[in-house]
């Protein structure tokens, strides 16, 4: 059994340790074109070639660092007695089934991991049931390749989202007693499902929340995080009562497209000093900035401040800022932002990973000194990042970005080391 890690990410960009993947299942096809947008797809994923591309960065992640998949994790939970009740009564009061408990409690481990997240077909047993149009009594878990969305690490904490759709509940309280009870993991747990659990307004997903630094904290307030659950988060921070200041910024997010859901889908960041960026977004003051600043345990001061990149230069993190889809045409940043172009993930600083087909924004980076590696050479061994003083290791990605996320969206890191800032 592996010693218990201990979760620590004080950075976005600190050599990674750690990571939390699931490969997309059959969970990902169990849907027809009448559930589909319920599940909060605009079309159907081809699997197989999912899976194909999902392997790319499965491979370079594997040779990099330690990673734990979700159902092996869900597993050594179901494996625990206590732990399985808990689990099971959890969800099936969150999607009203108490009279589907036995049947699961009652069920093979391995096969009860599987299939709550590929989804239990309805019984039938009732006249309500028959009648239903809904095949699944617990449906598939469509969205949970997207790894950062129901947990995400800050700190030595995990937060534990609550989910702005119905649909994905479940990945959260997976996602809980994944960290309680697998003892894979050392953390605290601050859990945003046990506060004010009749508010519908309280939300916030993993891709809205970034570290930027130990004592800086980047969130996207947007259509998947509302005021109120940052102000959650804010509050709790606060009773950890950690001495020193704390910066809370939220960028505040366009409601529409879809392709704007998250932070990490308009910024991300690259290096101790480069951060990617979908300008008409990021740099346009129509969208709100605020600082948010905590001392000693109390929140000081709220105020509007001009960009993020600017509030964060203030703070002492200049960074040069790297345009989505080049600086030549706005369509090509459209375009290729509705693609995850601006949506990166770092395995150390100035070392990141990207869909292939986004060229534009490639060549943009390739222009501030990054090196374009294919996920087949770094997972191969053939090529070794350590060799590059920046890179960019690229994906293939015709399906996956289909889903509506890229690299960073599929990572869930639960363990970087210290960054050495300039």
């Amino acid at each position: 059994m592996r010693e218990r890690l201990k979760v620590n990410i004080q950075s976005e960009i600190g050599r990674l340790e750690g990571v939390i993947l699931h490969p997309p299942g059959p969970e990902v096809e169990n849907m027809t074109p009448d559930t589909a947008q319920r599940a909060l797809y605009s079309d159907i994923l081809n699997l197989s070639i999912a899976q194909k591309e999902y392997e790319q960065l499965y491979g370079v992640l594997k040779r990099y660092t330690q990673v734990f998949e979700i159902r092996e994790l869900l597993t050594r939970v179901l494996e625990k007695p206590h732990a399985r009740e808990r689990l099971l009564g959890k969800i099936c009061i969150s999607e009203g089934l108490p009279h589907y408990f036995d049947q699961l409690v009652q069920m093979e481990t391995q096969e009860l991991a599987r299939r709550l997240i590929t989804g239990i077909a309805a019984r039938k047993k009732s006249l309500t049931e028959f009648m239903s149009d809904d095949y699944y009594a617990l449906a598939p878990l469509y969205n949970f390749y997207f790894t950062r969305d129901a947990s995400v690490s800050l700190g030595n904490n995990v937060v534990i989202c609550r989910m702005a759709n119905k649909v994905r509940e479940r990945e959260a309280l997976i996602m809980e007693a994944i960290f309680k009870d697998s003892g894979c993991f050392e953390s605290g747990i601050i859990n945003l499902n046990e506060i004010h659990s009749s508010q519908s307004n309280i939300c916030m997903e993993g891709g809205d929340l970034l570290v930027a630094r130990e004592d800086i904290i980047l969130i996207g307030n947007g259509v998947r995080t509302s005021t109120k659950a940052i102000d959650e988060l804010t509050a709790s921070l606060c009773k950890r009562g950690e001495p020193g200041k704390k910066h809370i910024i939220v960028q505040e997010l366009p409601h529409s497209p879809e392709s704007f859901i998250h932070l990490d889908m308009v910024f991300t960041l690259l290096d101790r000093d480069k951060c990617m960026i979908f300008e008409p977004v990021i740099m346009n003051n129509r969208y709100r900035t605020v600082l948010i600043t905590i001392e000693n345990g109390k929140v000081e001061r709220i105020c509007s401040v001009k960009n993020l990149p600017d509030i964060l230069a203030r703070l002492g993190m200049e960074l040069e800022t790297i345009i989505c889809g080049g600086t030549e045409d706005v369509w090509n940043q459209e375009r290729e932002q509705w693609h995850s172009g601006a949506n990166f993930f770092a395995l150390a600083p100035g070392k990141v990973l990207s869909y292939a087909r986004n060229v534009h924004t490639l060549e943009e980076l390739s222009k501030h000194g990054f090196q374009q590696l294919s996920a087949k050479e770094v997972a191969s061994g053939s090529k070794n990042i350590e060799d590059y003083a920046r890179c960019v290791v690229t994906i293939e990605g015709s399906e996956l970005p289909r889903g509506g996320g890229g690299a960073r969206c599929m990572t869930m890191p639960v363990r970087r080391s210290a960054v050495e800032w300039k």
